[in-house]
Parts: structure tokens; sequence; C-alpha cells
């Protein structure tokens, strides 16, 4: 079972990445930028989501996923980490919202973080 401690470790090894406390919570930031939060006990993790996507991924897996009424209007999605399958979908899920909020420039000098090709 995925647990805080599993999401603290995949967020902190991702490449300048920072932890820091906000609205009485732990958040992943890269270059300043959040990316990931453990709200609700830490027994969830939010992370960043473009609206379209995210819509999908609720109605494909909505004991998974699910949209707080307070981020409705923003793109961020919540996971229950006890429906996550394993520790590379916990790495694909945070990696994906880390890219998102990386600066260009980090991109660049972590190609192996690049998205994987679509198709």
């Amino acid at each position: 079972m995925i647990t805080s401690a599993d999401v603290r470790a995949v967020a902190l090894a991702l490449p300048r990445t920072t932890e820091k406390i906000a609205w009485s919570m732990p958040t992943f930031r890269v270059a300043g930028k959040m990316f990931a939060t453990l709200p609700e006990d830490e027994t969830s993790m939010a992370v960043r989501c473009p609206k379209l996507e995210r819509q999908e991924l609720v109605l494909a897996e909505p004991g998974k996923f699910w949209v707080a009424a307070h981020e409705a209007a923003s793109a961020w999605v919540r996971v229950r980490l006890a429906a996550l399958e394993d520790a590379g979908e916990l790495r694909d899920i945070l990696t994906d919202s880390w890219r998102q909020a990386a600066p260009d420039e980090l991109l660049a000098d972590h190609p192996e973080l690049a998205a994987p090709p679509e198709g």
C-alpha cells in the first residue's frame, strides 16, 4: 500500500524539489512552484492535472481520482493513496505533475523525465 512516506520519497527524488508546509499540510515544489500536496491527513495527494484530462480520470476511476470542491476551477486532481496500484503508478503521477510545474530549462536538463511519446 502506498503511504505518505512513499509520496515524500518519490517527490523529493525529483530534481530541485523541496517540501514546505502550507495551509497546515505538506506541499512539494519545484523551483518554487507547487506540484503536489498531502491533504486529508496524508491519505491522499493533490497533483496538477489539465482540466480536460482531469475529467477523464475522474470518470474512468472515481474510486481513485476526484476533484475537491475548492479546486474545481483550478487544474488539480486528488488521488487516494490506498487506490494506487504500485510505486510505479505513484512515480508516473508525481513526475507528470512535476513536469507541469518545472521551468523549461530544468526540463531540458533532465530529458529522462520527459513525457513519454503519445500513441
